[in-house]
């Protein structure tokens, strides 16, 4: 990114040094480096650059002693555009005109995009896998995830549950038993597959 370098307060209060012209092919800073004593300063853009650039602030304070970036965007610059950006210092107090000219970017990005013809073909799916082969590989993660014990407890409290509710034959607990076996169904399911 280019800059452009600004003194303030070199040769006397509220003096501004600047060069008198400025060329860039994109957005640039203002360095506004102070000399002297704390200052404000005003950017102010003519209307033949305002309509391509643009700052964040107008007015800046910069401190003594101290360097402050200002940066300028630049945006939908399609030829060479001129202008002049005018800095002001002491309330109005000095003045300095810089000519400024803007050119396109010489690196502009095509509107094409290269796409490969891998990726014009939609990608190949592996084939379905059966049931039968879906519980051959849950049993194989359980034994791998060493779930085999609780497998059999889970099958003894199945077991213990359905007892108790066929001796009992009462609706509540029937339904307290199918509600726990469902949740330890679910939570079995989850941890095999």
């Amino acid at each position: 990114m280019s800059t452009l370098s600004v003194e303030l307060n070199g040769d006397a209060v509220h003096s501004i040094g600047a060069p008198g012209r400025f060329e860039t092919t994109g957005p640039f800073a203002v360095a506004l480096e102070n000399e002297g004593r704390s200052t404000h300063v005003h950017l102010h853009f003519d209307d033949d650059l305002d309509r391509f650039v643009s700052v964040a602030e107008t007015n800046h304070f910069v401190d003594d002693e101290a360097t402050r970036h200002v940066h300028v965007s630049v945006d939908g610059v399609t030829e060479p555009v001129r202008g002049k950006l005018k800095i002001v210092t002491g309330y109005g107090s000095e003045t300095r005109y810089v000519d400024i000219r803007i050119d396109p970017p010489e690196d502009t990005v095509s509107e094409e995009v290269a796409v490969d013809e891998a990726f014009a073909k939609p990608p190949e799916r592996p084939p379905e896998v059966s049931p039968a082969q879906r519980v051959a590989n849950a049993v194989d993660r359980l034994i791998e995830r060493g779930g085999v014990p609780g497998a059999i407890a889970a099958f003894l409290a199945l077991a213990v549950g359905v007892a108790i509710a066929l001796a009992l034959d009462s609706a509540v607990v029937t339904a307290a038993v199918v509600v726990v076996l469902t949740v330890s169904l679910g939570a079995a399911l989850l941890a095999v597959w």
